[in-house]
């Protein structure tokens, strides 16, 4: 009996925690997020607030180095393809490289980083 009440109880508390789900990230809604498009070294070590140009930007995006979107409040998020495979997102970001959007689109997190499927993009003053 005492084995049966540990396994009902292991249950429960799987349920209640979310074990055996795809986590809280894979249940996400639509989020709109307004920032600057910027390369993924210089938000990290220049802890830049903004790109100090477009042409940087796009400069550094062509040697390679992912465009994130630094929102207005400081997170960074990793624009990622939901298609499989995967593709990268530089190509699609490219034209708002160094400029302030907003997006929409699912967000998803995980280990402390946060990523975003874009679905709408459009330039913001």
């Amino acid at each position: 009996m005492n084995g049966r009440r540990t396994l009902v109880m292991g249950l429960a508390l799987a349920a209640l925690t979310g074990f055996g789900t795809q986590g809280a990230g894979a249940q996400s809604q639509p989020t709109t997020i307004k920032g600057y498009v910027l390369d993924s070294a210089c938000a990290f070590t220049k802890n830049l607030k903004k790109p100090i140009s477009a042409e940087c930007a796009v400069a550094c995006a062509k040697a390679g180095s992912p465009l994130v979107i630094l929102a207005d409040g400081g997170t960074i998020y990793w624009p990622v393809s939901d298609a499989t495979p995967a593709r990268g997102q530089n190509e699609r970001l490219m034209e708002y490289a160094g400029k302030r959007v907003s997006v929409t689109g699912k967000v998803y997190e995980r280990g402390g980083s946060r990523a975003v499927v874009i679905a709408t993009i459009a330039a913001v003053n």
